[in-house]
């Protein structure tokens, strides 16, 4: 069964993608688009203009999954930015689907030390 384990990487693509392209049409761009395999282990996520729709990409053993959301009334919260393919966790791609802004989460800065005072 097809699984969305922290051991895939997740690329999202930041540009609405034509909501007509299937799974060939998808793959193509993530070959000639971003210049990224579509047979690594990893999950590609695709949203239309509106961002209403979000469709994933990955590939299993032996085909590829094509997992499709519709939300009924809300938006989903896209990365803003540049143009291109944005690296996500597992995780943040839970959020992103639950309607989390995972721009606005931000962690604590790392701090190093030389030595204790």
């Amino acid at each position: 069964m097809f699984a969305l384990n922290a051991s895939r990487a997740v690329y999202l693509h930041r540009d609405a993608i034509d909501f007509r392209k299937s799974i060939n049409g998808l793959a193509s761009l993530v070959e000639h688009g971003l210049g990224l395999d579509a047979f690594a282990e990893a999950l590609f996520v695709f949203a239309n203009r509106r961002r209403d729709r979000i469709k994933i990409l990955g590939w299993d053993v032996n085909g590829f999954w094509l997992l499709h959301k519709r939300l009924e009334k809300d938006r989903f919260i896209w990365p803003r930015g540049e143009a291109g393919v944005v690296t996500l966790s597992v995780e943040q791609l839970h959020w992103l689907l639950k309607g989390v802004d995972i721009q606005a989460l931000r962690g604590h800065r790392a701090v190093s030390y030389q030595r204790a005072a």
